[in-house]
């Protein structure tokens, strides 16, 4: 399989910035990227659902709120 820098290489900007701020923030709630971003929830769900695809990214559900769930780089 490719790396994840060829992977991210082919996916939009605001998937690259999700990534980034995953890289940083090492985890996120859709509602919590949205805010580190500043993109719409619109634009960070389909960031996410491309990440998703790519393998980039994986979810869990966020033990503080079963609702929501939690995005975080795979390993």
């Amino acid at each position: 399989m490719s790396s994840a820098k060829e992977r991210l290489e082919d996916l939009p900007p605001s998937a690259k910035l999700v990534y980034k701020t995953l890289e940083y923030e090492s985890e996120g709630t859709q509602k919590e990227l949205v805010t580190e971003t500043r993109l719409s929830s619109r634009t960070v769900r389909y960031a996410i659902s491309r990440l998703e695809e790519q393998e980039l990214v994986e979810q869990r559900v966020s033990f503080r709120d079963a609702r929501q769930k939690l995005y975080s780089l795979a390993e």
